[in-house]
């Protein structure tokens, strides 16, 4: 049994980790949204679980540091400063920070990665991702989680060969590069596909997200691991031990 907090407890993931967390074996301590003190919040708490927004962030790990309690971070569109501060944390805190909380998309991520390794250079890699109409990140934070399980497996670095956005008389495919595509519509929780294209034949491996349900449910179980390990910077792949 753990006591549990979320950060950003009041938009649509707040909502769906309540429930989660109430219908659990844990206790759900309460939540903090801008303006709330979540210091305090921190104090009553085993584990924060943060679906906020990237400026709360620096506030959110302080808060967490001071508490001494591990925090798991599914907040979307950090930037490479947002990600200093946490190598700046985990000196002191257990921090799991993703993009996508989902068991299921964690063990795509997987998939991706070893099918980049074992096919090697000469296949393309695309990724498509759709979500609702509201989301104003694109690529999606899980499409770049995939990217970058891609370029893992192929021992590159993804911002070297990234490319999104394609409009107009492009030219031909760099070689070797990972494409994104976004698109936005309706009320869709999460889809992506990362297609390998090679000489006459395709593998896609791909995930829908039918409720947002399945990624409160991996917060919460990250949550749940996250809570005694050491300081140090954890993913969800360690969560499923892969």
């Amino acid at each position: 049994m753990a006591r549990l907090a979320i950060i950003g407890s009041a938009g649509a993931m707040g909502a769906a980790l309540r429930q989660i967390i109430e219908a659990s074996e844990h206790i759900y301590v309460g939540g903090a949204d801008h303006g709330d003190d979540v210091a305090a919040l921190a104090k009553d708490a085993d584990a924060l679980v943060d679906f906020s927004a990237p400026q709360a962030l620096e506030a959110n790990l302080s808060a967490a540091r001071d508490a001494d309690i591990p925090i798991v971070i599914g907040t979307t569109g950090l930037s490479e400063a947002h990600h200093r501060l946490i190598d700046e944390a985990v000196e002191r805190i257990p921090v799991l920070q993703t993009g996508n909380t989902s068991l299921g998309v964690t063990l795509l991520a997987h998939l991706v990665r070893e099918a980049a390794q074992r096919l090697g250079p000469d296949w393309d890699i695309e990724i498509v991702e759709m979500h609702h109409r509201r989301k104003v990140d694109a690529p999606s934070g899980t499409a770049l989680l995939l990217g970058e399980a891609a370029a893992g497996g192929r021992n590159i670095d993804l911002g070297a060969y990234r490319e999104s956005g394609r409009d107009g008389h492009t030219g031909a495919r760099a070689e070797g590069a990972i494409g994104f595509a976004a698109l936005r519509g309706g009320t869709v929780a999460g889809e992506h596909s990362v297609i390998f294209a090679g000489e006459q034949e395709r593998i896609s491996l791909s995930h829908s997200a039918e409720n947002r349900s399945i990624f409160a449910r991996g917060a919460v179980r990250a949550a749940e691991w996250l809570i005694g390990r050491e300081p140090g910077r954890y993913a969800m792949t360690d969560v499923l031990d892969l």
